[in-house]
């Protein structure tokens, strides 16, 4: 990204966020940096730096807070009930702002694009999200175009994502941006993902 510096990724979590938005893309993102010549930091933060409980239960203890994260190249903001509260907290949606203006490049799973969405960062462009949640996307923001198809919309420096396992496909790609597409391939080869469902 033209700073010398390492890249650094940092993945955002908080109470009810849903674990494989978060586990999913952390672990394409953690094998490109334990593989890639460009060594990039890939770390997760909550709001104060405390332990958070997930969705479904798993709890995760983050490495710092969103006060000691430092600069980073990519967020990455996963979905799950957790990003109701947040979507309609004023002083949170300030912070996602201020990092609008600092990061280059903010990425949603899932429902996270509901929180980018009141936070005003969606206005007008296209995006995504889970398929349940295309309804509320669209009342926080009308002029959001809603892609309904996509695993993942790219528009320079925002990423959205549809539901859960979609933040994988958008972390590969995100490799791919990032670094090289050969690269992606062996972040998809070394942790198998070759998804074919059985049922």
């Amino acid at each position: 990204m033209g700073t010398g510096n390492p890249l650094r990724v940092g993945l955002f979590v908080f109470d009810e966020a849903e674990e494989l938005d978060v586990v999913g893309p952390y672990d394409v993102l953690a094998w490109w940096a334990q593989h890639s010549d460009l060594r990039p930091q890939v770390l997760t933060f909550s709001a104060d730096g405390a332990g958070v409980r997930c969705a479904k239960g798993l709890s995760l203890v983050p490495d710092t807070s969103a006060d000691e994260v430092g600069p980073l190249h990519v967020l990455i903001y996963p979905g799950g009930h957790g990003t109701r509260a947040l979507a309609a907290d004023p002083e949170h949606l300030a912070w996602v702002r201020q990092m609008r203006a600092t990061t280059p490049v903010l990425a949603s799973v899932c429902t996270g694009a509901l929180v980018f969405a009141a936070a005003g960062l969606l206005a007008g462009r296209p995006a995504t999200t889970h398929w349940d949640a295309f309804d509320e996307l669209a009342e926080l923001d009308p002029s959001i175009l809603v892609d309904t198809e996509a695993r993942w919309v790219d528009d320079g420096d925002t990423v959205t994502s549809a539901g859960v396992s979609a933040g994988i496909d958008m972390a590969l790609h995100l490799v791919d941006r990032l670094d090289s597409r050969d690269m992606a391939r062996r972040v998809r080869r070394g942790i198998q993902y070759d998804p074919e469902p059985p049922v």
